[in-house]
């Protein structure tokens, strides 16, 4: 059973590896843009974290708060994704203001994944 939770664990960060890959590419390439790369990525990332945050066996409790700290942050993510396909579709452009909170917010989840403990 550990060995699958590890899996998983694998599997969620990759998801938010990607994220902020597909977002970094935009932003070194100097296009303020979200990709179908990026949607997939939270997708990833959401469905792996919801299965991490089920008690799998474990010795110790969960962090709760940890949890619905990153669900948030991830739902926001969420939003600025959706918001900025939106917008690019009507307007053909994506405001920077939408664009890089992505990036921040990605590598902010990511981090409390790894630090907080």
């Amino acid at each position: 059973m550990e060995i699958l939770r590890s899996v998983v664990v694998l599997v969620h960060l990759v998801g938010f590896a990607i994220l902020f890959g597909a977002w970094v590419v935009e932003a070194v390439a100097r296009r303020v843009r979200v990709t179908p790369v990026m949607n997939y990525a939270l997708v990833i990332s959401l469905v792996t974290g919801l299965a991490l945050s089920a008690p799998w066996g474990l010795d110790h409790d969960l962090n709760y708060a940890k949890i619905g700290i990153k669900l948030v942050v991830l739902i926001v993510i969420g939003a600025l994704l959706g918001i900025g396909s939106a917008r690019r579709k009507r307007t053909g452009t994506l405001s920077p203001a939408i664009f890089w909170p992505i990036g921040i917010l990605t590598l902010l989840n990511a981090g409390l994944a790894v630090v907080w403990h």
